[in-house]
């Protein structure tokens, strides 16, 4: 009999971790996973380890239940999904472009911020001057974004 992963420790950290697939088997992100019989322990097949990996990165770049759903389905149907699911991840890729935009526009502000009292700490008036007209830029960026 092949043994199969189950939910103990790994060296190689290849399994997903404690509890990780039975929130996806609730929402029907993936279908049952087996159970060793004497421990209880879900027994993960590399199928299951991969999916469960696919899964958390996606939700780790912040797609939601239902595209992950439409994600699973298009796996499913293969080549015949290509186009939807290039699509799908495209325009996911679109929002998380946008989130990386108003980060650095944050990042930006930020560190301006900390110009300006550097400046102010070395008594450059010039320094900190041009620092709140960056901030300006920052701030109007912000708003465009809104």
């Amino acid at each position: 009999m092949i043994k199969r992963p189950t939910m103990q420790p790994s060296s190689q950290g290849s399994l997903p971790a404690e509890g990780a697939g039975g929130p996806h088997e609730e929402v029907g992100l993936i279908g049952p996973i087996d159970r060793d019989a004497g421990s209880g322990h879900r027994r993960y097949r590399s199928e299951d380890v991969d999916t469960l990996q696919a899964l958390a990165c996606l939700r780790a770049m912040g797609m939601g239940i239902e595209d992950m759903r439409t994600y699973q389905a298009n796996r499913a149907r293969g080549r015949a999904a290509a186009a939807e699911q290039r699509d799908l991840l495209l325009r996911h890729a679109g929002r998380v472009e946008a989130q990386i935009e108003t980060l650095q526009t944050h990042l930006d502000y930020l560190r301006e911020k900390a110009a300006v009292w550097d400046a102010r700490d070395r008594g450059d008036e010039l320094a900190e001057a041009e620092a709140w007209e960056r901030i300006r830029d920052a701030v109007n960026r912000m708003e465009v974004a809104r």
